[in-house]
């Protein structure tokens, strides 16, 4: 494949001589005497692989034209290539800062040419085949963290007959309180893999106990009431995502200071664990449990009203209560 080439110089006899180096190599090129006529060029959304711009021309710079090349989402991976009859080393400086890719200084020898253009092209492509592979490994790498942190989330509401797909649903109510919120999608990702693993502690706890359908005795109590934290020395130790242990250790605290295990309050709950608090919270009321069915949605609506303030932190209970509010078929509940 003929390598394409844009070449803009306002000197004719310059823009002749670069053309017939260039097209002794075999090259499809573009021979443009004028800022405007680059401009039209550009325009026509044609993808070159290299831009090759003199410095000094009456209607516009080589600098002006690179700007416009970075900042066009099209064109702005494509390297530029200065030729500048300047001898001073400040204008050179000035293009490698600015981005150029090089410098060819007129008049130039056919050779040198050549070369800079060939390797400047093959470098970039390298480049681009670099990123993309690691664009590849990076979004398989990420979808496998992902299956494995949603198959040990499985694993842990397994334990409970009770709770079909609960960390899932509190996740991904999470994310949506969040996005509501204002939060980055970076955030909104985070906070979907700390809902998922909220409940990691509970793996520590007996099957007999998360299943029992009778009163919990104190003792028994006690355990479920360890999971925060038992789930909190699991995660810590994920030193590239310390703060997945957030959503384990405080989802059980309370606004007004009267949940655990560490007595929490307002805005001294981390806001990740506040969303995830009134997300695990609704789940818990819109899902069937031993001791009943899901409640109905009219009910539930009023629970989260009432507790607001007390419970849960009012702004995000008022998200949910909305996301509630659209939800007119009832469908953000366990199926």
């Amino acid at each position: 494949m003929k390598n394409r080439i844009v070449v803009v110089d306002d000197d004719i006899m310059s823009l002749k001589l670069v053309r017939r180096v260039l097209e002794k190599s075999d090259v499809e090129g573009w021979y443009l005497r004028s800022g405007k006529e680059f401009y039209e060029f550009l325009e026509g959304r044609i993808l070159p692989d290299l831009f090759l711009l003199d410095v000094h021309m009456p209607d516009v710079n080589g600098f002006d034209l690179l700007k416009r090349i970075q900042t066009d989402p099209v064109y702005r991976g494509i390297p530029v290539i200065f030729l500048t009859g300047d001898e001073d080393v400040k204008t050179e400086t000035a293009g490698l800062h600015a981005g150029a890719a090089d410098f060819i200084r007129k008049p130039f020898a056919a050779e040198v040419l050549l070369k800079r253009v060939q390797n400047t092209i093959e470098l970039n492509r390298l480049h681009n085949d670099m990123a993309q592979e690691i664009r590849v490994k990076t979004e398989k790498l990420s979808r496998a963290y992902i299956q494995i942190v949603q198959a040990l989330a499985a694993s842990v509401d397994a334990k409970d007959k009770y709770t079909h797909g609960h960390s899932s649903r509190v996740a991904a109510y999470s994310r949506e309180i969040a996005r509501r919120a204002g939060f980055s999608e970076t955030e909104q990702d985070n906070i979907y893999m700390m809902g998922l693993l909220h409940d990691v502690g509970k793996i520590g706890i007996q099957d007999a106990i998360i299943n029992k359908a009778g009163r919990l005795t104190d003792e028994e109590f006690a355990s479920i009431k360890s999971h925060p934290s038992v789930g909190a020395e699991i995660l810590k130790n994920i030193s590239d995502f310390p703060e997945l242990m957030i959503g384990a250790r405080w989802h059980h605290e309370r606004f007004d200071g009267k949940g655990y295990p560490d007595g929490l309050t307002g805005e001294n709950i981390p806001e990740m664990a506040r969303i995830i608090a009134i997300a695990d919270t609704y789940d818990a009321m819109t899902s069937n449990r031993s001791y009943r069915g899901a409640l109905p949605q009219a009910k539930v609506r009023e629970e989260l009203e009432r507790c607001k303030g007390s419970q849960f932190d009012p702004c995000f209970a008022d998200i949910m209560i909305r996301m509630m509010d659209e939800d007119t078929e009832y469908q953000m509940r366990e199926i």
